[in-house]
């Protein structure tokens, strides 16, 4: 029995419909509501849920996993013996160097700190570094360890009050980049942390631009987290757009960028709780913001922008479920007009998406493959790319699952 005094899904010898029950009831969703996700009926559903249907083959199978938000495939299978995180990437070979950087914690310094001028430098050219390679990963990966260690180095020995509130919001910024790093990865605790140490270095340094970033890295970890963290997302997100929102004004592109974004997020966030009004409307308040932007603006952490709109839309029509609109939204969005590598991947993850709703599965795996050209190391975390992959290598259609079976092995899923 679970706390709440509910049976245990992850209990054996519960039956898979069973266990299905039990976590529908705890998102609190209903059988139509599932079953129009699922394109089935709720009767359908019963008898599954009642043990009258077989379980569902590996494409069904994965749809519900993610409807559900069921992040370990086994959890809801019933299977222990092998495990499938759907929303977890593989632990990349330079995680346990990154993780000893942030797991340290030295009482005494043998050297000096860089200069703040010097330490800036190397978190500017580590963001664009992030955008240009395609191997984004392992590039940041490598540079994040002394970036680490320097930035905490340098709020130690700031001497001043003012020196040290900018060693803080350094040390924050370098965070955020490390939570990119950690995302996806077989840790969720060491992302927990990195995400918590950003927030209280950014609030050290009463930077209003390093406190927005903190707090929108901090909102997706919460959304990521399930349902049960989406009011959490919601507090921190509002919480902050109402500290930023006198400053808003006189702001500078960064931090007009920044409460953009966090707009955004919050327009997520109620996409993935299906409220499809509120959700457009902090997209169009977003929007707002990105005009006062010039042209050519781009954000480097957040990606926010006026290009990085038609993205978005995508993204809201797709955790709306809303098939047709996605691609509608996919037509209309410009993705070369996006920087960034690792974002413009993104992009075409969520066009595949939009595409698998709409019943356009050749097209989504053709968007796939576009995606692990822009950035191969972004579609091998991407928890929704691993899905729809893995889906269609169950195809009817022997040439579409021959094409994805080729790209599961270039994305690491199956041996070569």
């Amino acid at each position: 029995m679970s706390f709440d005094g509910t049976p245990d899904p992850f209990a054996d010898p519960l039956a898979f419909g069973q266990r299905m029950q039990i976590l529908r009831e705890r998102r609190g969703m209903s059988r139509p509501l599932v079953a129009g996700l699922l394109g089935k009926s709720p009767s359908w559903v019963k008898q599954i849920e009642t043990g009258k249907l077989q379980v569902p083959k590996l494409p069904t199978l994965l749809r519900i996993a993610e409807i559900l938000r069921v992040r370990d495939l086994a959890d809801l299978a019933g299977d222990q013996s092998a495990p499938v995180d759907l929303f977890i990437g593989p632990g990349h070979r330079r995680l346990p160097a990154v993780r000893d950087a942030i797991d340290a914690y030295p009482l005494a310094a043998e050297r000096e700190a860089p200069p703040a001028a010097h330490l800036q430098a190397r978190i500017a050219r580590a963001w664009a570094a992030r955008h240009q390679a395609p191997n984004h990963r392992d590039v940041i990966g490598a540079l994040l360890p002394d970036l680490i260690r320097d930035a905490q180095l340098a709020a130690r020995q700031a001497d001043t009050a003012a020196a040290r509130r900018t060693a803080q919001a350094a040390l924050a910024e370098v965070y955020s980049l490390t939570q990119f790093f950690v995302a996806y990865q077989p840790d969720s605790s060491l992302l927990w942390r990195v995400a918590e140490r950003g927030m209280v270095a950014a609030q050290e340094s009463e930077d209003p631009h390093a406190i927005a970033l903190a707090a929108w890295l901090t909102v997706q970890a919460h959304r990521d987290s399930g349902r049960s963290h989406f009011e959490a997302a919601d507090a921190v997100n509002l919480q902050t757009l109402r500290f930023l929102e006198p400053l808003l004004p006189d702001a500078d592109d960064d931090l007009l960028a920044a409460a953009g974004a966090l707009k955004f997020e919050a327009g997520y966030t109620a996409a993935r709780r299906g409220d499809s009004g509120a959700a457009w409307g902090y997209w169009d308040k977003a929007r707002v913001m990105a005009k006062r932007l010039p042209e050519t603006y781009y954000h480097p952490a957040t990606s926010f922008s006026r290009a990085i709109m038609g993205a978005h839309a995508v993204t809201i029509a797709v955790e709306l479920r809303a098939g047709g609109e996605s691609v509608r939204q996919a037509a209309a969005a410009d993705s070369t007009v996006i920087p960034s590598r690792p974002r413009r991947a993104r992009h075409r993850i969520e066009e595949a998406r939009g595409y698998q709703l709409d019943g356009q599965p050749d097209t989504a795996l053709a968007t796939l493959d576009k995606a692990h050209e822009a950035a191969p190391e972004t579609i091998r975390y991407n928890g929704y790319a691993r899905r729809i992959i893995l889906e269609e290598t169950e195809a009817r259609h022997p040439e579409r699952r021959r094409r994805a079976c080729d790209l599961a092995v270039k994305v690491g899923l199956l041996a070569a």
